[in-house]
């Protein structure tokens, strides 16, 4: 059975799509904003999402942007009005397919099916991600050390891949919220350090000279510059 991550802020409009998806033999899974739907989207691993672009906290264009890093699954986009600019950025971001609202059902079943053959027959294996002795498997969402699989929790897997797909970036700790569950504007940014420093120890890594996360003082965090190194 596949899952599809429906995220709208819309309580009606979502409704009305879980229970026509459900009568096609879907599971479905909810969101109401982008930051909601990232935590969601890590958690149930759906097949497709169907994204609106305008909600609060973290819309339809900032989820894409995260998401799509971490995961290459079709995204059909909801929008109220199909503007040329919003449809380039979308399909920059990584967007699969449109439906403007307000839609039929069965067209919107017809597009998920289309989209879901299209995913089926050009399905290839995910490249790994490899940054001196850490190698990642995006699709798994498992990190390993040195050949041994590392015991991370969500957030912590969303930190250090994040740094792994940016090796060398430095990211403050607001931008880091996105990357742990249940972060958000309304989460302290010092929950990321209580993250970085569990991560840290089970990295095995010295905070005084990390080999793995460094602390860039005043702005954030990156993917230690030893870490780089050949």
């Amino acid at each position: 059975m596949k899952t599809i991550l429906i995220v709208d802020d819309k309580l009606s409009l979502v409704r009305m799509l879980q229970d026509y998806l459900s009568s096609e033999g879907y599971r479905t899974v909810v969101a109401d904003n982008g930051r909601t739907a990232l935590f969601t989207a890590r958690h149930a691993k759906p097949d497709l999402v169907l994204l609106d672009l305008m909600m609060p906290e973290l819309d339809g264009y900032g989820f894409m942007e995260i998401y799509r890093k971490e995961a290459q699954i079709p995204i059909i986009v909801l929008t109220s009005k199909l503007e040329k600019d919003s449809a380039i950025r979308s399909l920059e971001l990584g967007a699969d397919d449109y439906i403007v609202k307000p839609f039929d059902l069965d067209e919107v079943n017809a597009r998920i099916r289309a989209v879901l053959r299209r995913y089926d027959k050009g399905h290839t294996v995910v490249r790994m991600i490899r940054v001196s002795d850490l190698e990642m498997d995006p699709e798994q969402q498992v990190i390993s050390k040195a050949g041994r699989t590392l015991a991370l929790t969500r957030s912590e897997y969303g930190l250090l891949s994040h740094f792994m797909q940016h090796p060398g970036k430095t990211f403050s700790r607001a931008e880091l919220l996105d990357h742990i569950d249940g972060g958000g504007a309304e989460s302290l940014e010092r929950t990321v350090d209580v993250h970085i420093r569990k991560l840290r120890v089970k990295l095995g890594d010295d905070s005084g000279t990390p080999k793995y996360i460094e602390t860039v003082f005043g702005a954030g965090y990156r993917l230690s510059q030893r870490t780089l190194q050949p």
